[in-house]
């Protein structure tokens, strides 16, 4: 495939920690051993972390002077990201734009505003949303008004394609028959994926003492509530387990009161914020992975417990199923009795010695890979580059289908966007601009990039040793 130059745009990236972050850093770090350029454009993060920063293995980092208003994400702007988003795609020479996140309002700018310039635009969506709250009406309506105008999008999992096409609106008519609506053909599954050497399993552990871990943010749709009623049953019914809960949010106030309500202090340790690196060594200390999510589209943590060669025992929701063979993993539906019955279940397996850590390690590392992702994300690139480009008209009409009260609005938007660059055009020409270095040799970078991740896999394997 041809190098191209490439933006990640997320209001989800480093330094904060996540799955939508970790999925964006590990694409374009394999992107770039690839021969690709590649850059991220994100917000701000005050004090300091404004303008361009580094990160190994040369990917460049814009951090724009917009600060977020909850969960990282930051208030739709619309048209005061255009001057910012213009001038660095403009001077990076930027072929595509790959957006991250339903939540993330500077990834539906970044693709409102792509086709001004050219660029083709891909979206991938990690999450799944209901359709009733009032949150996620407004969120799918965001998503739906986006996702008319895409050359490309890529979801985590099965089921979150299912989620996606229905509130995103991705739907045609069929040529056949105009009645009919299928689902627009450029819509894509890539799961996730995760550096297996990075998650070995530790030494064999005496059966003696089973540690259940959880590793999890502390709110409501991560099943938080599940494991506070669950917790103390396990605890009573086998007096051989604990616990180990890594992670922060509003639900910990609930975990404390548990722990002291039913003297449980000395059996369960909660860790509070757990730092990416330090993930492993906190598996590690367990037998048994818990997950207890309301939803979840794909769940790298999931993943990366079994990679460490934890058993798993997880909520049948979203997309998990999707992840794990059978004999790995035990589901449970959302409710009390049934996830206690799961994690009895799996306590007596890992007590018999029936889950082979390592064999499970060696399993999941044939599953999933980033260099497989990648190879998958670069089709949909081709695919895209080689595609015709979308029309204003066309664009417009795709808008207006939005309903009788969005899609007006929306058209107006998509209008006001158009003469705002247009004057950006005039008030900013392209020819004044500070060009970045367009020259670069691809097989030189991808050689650079290949030599520093081995460095990096090195010092990795040598701290875990």
């Amino acid at each position: 495939m041809t190098p191209l130059s490439i933006a990640m745009i997320s209001d989800f990236f480093h330094p904060d920690v996540g799955g939508v972050e970790n999925h964006i850093y590990m694409l374009s770090a394999t992107l770039i051993g690839k021969g690709h350029k590649v850059i991220v454009i994100t917000h701000s993060h005050a004090p300091d972390r404004v303008g361009v920063r580094w990160l190994l293995p040369w990917l460049k980092v814009y951090y724009i002077p917009f600060l977020p208003i909850a969960s990282s994400a930051t208030l739709p702007n619309f048209f005061t990201s255009l001057p910012y988003l213009r001038t660095i795609l403009l001077r990076e020479h930027i072929h595509l734009i790959h957006a991250h996140a339903s939540l993330s309002s500077i990834g539906h700018e970044g693709i409102l505003h792509a086709h001004l310039m050219g660029i083709r635009t891909v979206f991938t969506d990690h999450s799944l949303f209901g359709f009733e709250d009032a949150a996620s009406i407004l969120t799918n309506k965001l998503l739906a008004g986006t996702l008319k105008n895409v050359d490309a999008v890529i979801c985590v999992s099965h089921t979150g394609r299912e989620n996606t096409v229905l509130r995103g609106e991705l739907f045609e008519r069929d040529a056949t028959a105009p009645s009919k609506l299928i689902v627009r053909n450029n819509v894509y599954v890539i799961p996730n994926a995760l550096v297996a050497d990075e998650f070995k399993p530790g030494p064999p552990k005496s059966t003696d003492i089973i540690t259940i871990v959880v590793l999890s943010r502390l709110a409501y749709r991560k099943g938080i509530d599940l494991l506070v009623a669950t917790a103390p049953r396990i605890c009573a019914a086998f007096p051989n387990v604990r616990f180990i809960v890594g992670g922060d949010g509003p639900k910990l106030i609930d975990l404390l009161q548990m722990r002291e309500k039913h003297l449980l202090q000395d059996r369960i340790e909660l860790l509070g914020s757990v730092r990416h690196s330090d993930v492993r060594s906190v598996l590690h200390q367990g037998a048994i992975f818990m997950n207890t999510s309301l939803t979840e589209s794909f769940g790298i943590a999931i993943l990366e417990a079994a990679c460490a060669g934890l058993y798993v025992v997880s909520t049948r929701v979203g997309g998990v199923p999707e992840i794990l063979p059978s004999d790995m993993i035990s589901f449970a539906e959302p409710e009390e009795d049934d996830l206690f019955r799961a994690m009895s279940e799996a306590i007596r397996i890992v007590a018999a010695g029936k889950h082979d850590p390592q064999r499970a390690h060696e399993r999941v590392k044939t599953f999933y890979n980033w260099e497989d992702v990648a190879a998958r994300t670069e089709k949909v690139y081709d695919a895209v580059m080689k595609s015709p480009q979308i029309e204003l008209w066309e664009r417009m009409q795709r808008t207006m289908e939005l309903g009788p009260f969005a899609g007006p609005i929306y058209t107006i938007i998509l209008i006001v966007d158009c003469i705002f660059f247009m004057f950006l055009e005039w008030w900013m020409p392209r020819e004044d601009l500070d060009y970045a270095n367009v020259r670069w040799n691809a097989e030189r970078f991808a050689r650079l990039a290949e030599k520093e991740r081995a460095k990096t896999m090195q010092s990795t394997v040598n701290a875990g040793g």
